[in-house]
């Protein structure tokens, strides 16, 4: 991999083509509207990356949010659901061979960003699989059968910024995977409210037996030393995969730093205040940094840009 973007063409060398009714920067323009609108967390670190690698990430957010809202669209029979992810699945693929549908801007941009940073197809169909297991998952027994799904709905995100951002280091790319499960296990942690209303509990089965817990007394924070004590067994295992993932930090491209080194103190911090007080996790309001709090780490972040272009130390 190199620094920087390719060239876009389709597999075989071939120039993508799009026949559009309106321009790729109009279609790129949306997909940073709809990141900024609902990426939280994301776009914080997100705008901190150069163009055009910057516009790239709102597309892959883009994407991502729509297969997101077709699966959590509650008011949807199962059948339907599938249907709607495999005709989403099928758009998805079209794109990716340069073929998009030209009154879409979410496939327009899909359709340009695979091509010039040449990114894999089957981190897509992985991302969908990993959305079909919230379809037909509604639990998980072990850590590992957790840890498949934070890889696929988590860890392929992080492969697609890394090449995005540009990585040298082979290494780079199971470091990705481990960053993406320390995202995926803050944000499961943080939304347990929210998923265990909606009939889904993504902490491992053993764990809440472990603790001589059930789902239903978590959320009613009922035995709250038990309750404590499973929260902070997540929080360690998350911190484990933050700490075991930090050498990633300096193998992408030193402009891209910034926004992978926001998002990740964005969403350490959110795991830190759950660590101050971990009976928020079943409280009415989901625990997050504030506007200004992450603002501010940017702000930090944006100083960093600064100072590596003026050389200083």
């Amino acid at each position: 991999m190199v620094h920087g973007e390719k060239r876009p063409k389709a597999k075989g060398g071939k120039s993508v083509t799009v026949a559009m009714n309106q321009s790729l920067e109009q279609a790129l323009e949306h997909c940073r509207q709809i990141t900024r609108r609902q990426a939280r967390n994301f776009y914080y670190g997100l705008k901190l990356t150069p163009e055009p690698k910057r516009s790239a990430l709102y597309a892959i957010y883009a994407w991502m949010r729509r297969i997101d809202d077709i699966v959590d669209d509650a008011g949807k029979d199962f059948d339907d659901l599938r249907e709607r992810v495999g005709e989403f699945r099928v758009k998805t693929e079209k794109a990716i061979a340069g073929n998009p549908l030209n009154d879409d801007p979410i496939w327009i941009s899909l359709a340009d960003v695979v091509a010039r940073f040449d990114l894999e197809p089957e981190h897509f169909h992985s991302m969908i699989e990993g959305q079909l297991d919230d379809l037909t998952t509604r639990h998980y027994e072990t850590f590992e059968e957790l840890r498949q799904y934070c890889y696929r709905v988590a860890s392929v995100v992080g492969l697609i910024c890394i090449q995005i951002w540009g990585c040298d280091n082979l290494d780079g790319k199971e470091l990705a995977i481990q960053r993406g499960i320390a995202f995926q296990l803050t944000n499961i942690i943080r939304d347990f409210r929210e998923d265990f209303e909606m009939g889904r509990v993504y902490l491992p089965a053993e764990d809440f037996s472990r603790h001589d817990l059930t789902p239903e007394e978590l959320r009613a924070w009922s035995k709250p030393d038990a309750c404590a004590r499973l929260i902070q067994q997540q929080i360690t295992r998350a911190e484990e995969f933050y700490q075991s993932s930090q050498p990633l930090d300096a193998m992408i491209h030193p402009s891209c730093f910034p926004a992978l080194g926001a998002m990740t103190a964005i969403y350490q911090g959110t795991l830190e205040k759950i660590r101050r007080e971990p009976s928020r996790i079943a409280g009415p309001a989901r625990v997050s940094l504030s506007s200004l709090q992450k603002s501010a780490i940017a702000l930090q972040a944006r100083w960093r840009i600064l100072k590596a272009k003026n050389g200083a130390p």
